[in-house]
């Protein structure tokens, strides 16, 4: 079983990829909305809280973890992976190297959580890329927000999205790296306020690839005709997750509730 995590639904955008590719899999989501958003957290703060969600997942039975956070991953990951040698564990990044590797302007923008920019992972894959593009970064404020609260395409989505693509369309950048799993359900907006010659990238695809090798590695991977059995799990309230699995992702799940120590 994967056991994933994220603060809260912007995960789901990873665990729909993953299903898609891997529909025998089971895997349990927590959405740890009871601490959402993540971004605004101390790195002391969500190393804790990871070490009781990956506690949680493990006594559910996963065997393998994926962190579906940018900024938990750069908290935590490191933490995680010293504390379960043994587990196999998938974490987030941005996708600079792709981008600066592909810009015809030199010049890739960043949009991801506050947390996520401060962290040594991002700092890391920035100064590793210099040399071969400027890389411009940018909070997306209230995205996360936008999203736990299911507004997808209203006025407010708009005129957030707006107002954070405004600095990095000054620069010139001619791509939009999105690192935070929630900017993925924003990504019409943001393409509706981006030039056409300006690319999204998203790391989705490249984070389920590593699931499937680390499966295949280790062995893990569920095997037989039957559908997979997904279970939701939420630290906060669980109607509005239950209604957002039910409108943007079309499944009627029972959303369960986890009170965590």
């Amino acid at each position: 079983m994967i056991g994933m995590f994220d603060s809260g639904l912007g995960g789901l955008s990873v665990w729909r990829a993953l299903s898609a590719r891997l529909p025998q899999q089971p895997v349990i989501y927590v959405a740890d909305r009871e601490y959402c958003p993540y971004g605004e957290r101390s790195d002391q703060e969500l190393i804790a809280r990871a070490e009781r969600i990956t506690d949680y997942l493990l006594q559910q039975g996963a065997t393998l973890l994926l962190i579906a956070c940018n900024t938990a991953t750069s908290a935590a990951a490191r933490h995680l992976r010293a504390r379960h040698p043994e587990l196999p564990i998938v974490g987030m990044e941005p996708a600079i190297k792709p981008a600066a590797l592909s810009t015809q302007s030199g010049k890739v923008g960043v949009l991801a959580t506050q947390g996520t920019l401060r962290g040594d992972k991002f700092r890391q894959l920035s100064a590793q890329l210099h040399q071969h593009a400027a890389i411009y970064s940018q909070a997306g404020t209230g995205f996360v927000e936008l999203v736990e609260s299911g507004d997808l395409d209203g006025p407010a989505a708009h005129a957030a999205v707006s107002a954070a693509l405004a600095p990095l369309l000054a620069q010139g950048v001619d791509h939009i790296v999105l690192g935070c799993t929630h900017y993925p359900f924003l990504a019409p907006v943001i393409r509706a306020h981006l030039p056409p010659h300006i690319d999204i990238i998203d790391p989705t695809d490249a984070v389920v690839r590593q699931t499937l090798r680390l499966l295949a590695e280790h062995g893990l991977q569920h095997d037989g005709d039957s559908a997979a059995v997904y279970r939701f799990v939420s630290t906060g309230e669980v109607q509005s997750m239950q209604h957002f699995l039910q409108r943007i992702l079309q499944r009627n799940d029972t959303v369960e509730a986890l009170h965590l120590p």
